[in-house]
């Protein structure tokens, strides 16, 4: 084991921040995906259980109907993934972006507990999981991923101004 240590540490694979860029690339991947398919309806259809039901997004079907919140949505996620993208250039624009990956899977994570279907009756309701938890769960992973985002930015732009993190 302390060889393949050795031989990782040698390799420069876990230098030049990889993590950094590697999770900000697929964070932009995941909101252009994610931002494509709302401009479908099926996929704002099938989503309405949840936005109905979720205390931080559920104002976006009454302001702006159905096709509107999918409209919100789409822009919302592509304009994510501009301010994340241009981040690689601009840490403030990643600032930005990472402030709006925050607040996304905020909302979506804020479902969880209340998501219709989320719970398996048949293994006793929760914690056991259904598709519908488990599909929302994944989320605070890229809550985490963002947090991380938002910490890296934060610091570069603060250290580019010569001011100490």
């Amino acid at each position: 084991m302390n060889y393949f240590i050795e031989l990782l540490g040698r390799s420069g694979l876990l230098k030049r921040d990889l993590d950094y860029h590697l999770l900000r690339t697929v964070m932009v991947i995941i909101f252009l995906w994610f931002g494509y398919d709302k401009w479908f309806e099926a996929e704002i259809v099938d989503l309405l259980p949840l936005i109905n039901n979720g205390p931080l997004i559920s104002w976006t079907i009454p302001v702006f109907g159905v096709n509107g919140t999918s409209i919100f949505l789409g822009a919302s996620e592509w304009t994510f993934a501009t301010l994340l993208f241009m981040g690689f250039w601009h840490k403030k624009l990643g600032v930005l972006g990472a402030l709006g990956s925050c607040a996304t899977f905020l909302g979506t994570l804020s479902i969880f507990p209340f998501a219709p279907g989320a719970w398996h009756q048949g293994a006793g309701g929760f914690p056991a999981m259904t598709i519908v938890s488990a599909f929302l769960l994944k989320d605070l992973v890229l809550l985490a991923v963002s947090v991380y985002l938002l910490k890296q930015d934060v610091s570069r732009v603060i250290a580019a101004r010569g001011l100490g993190v």
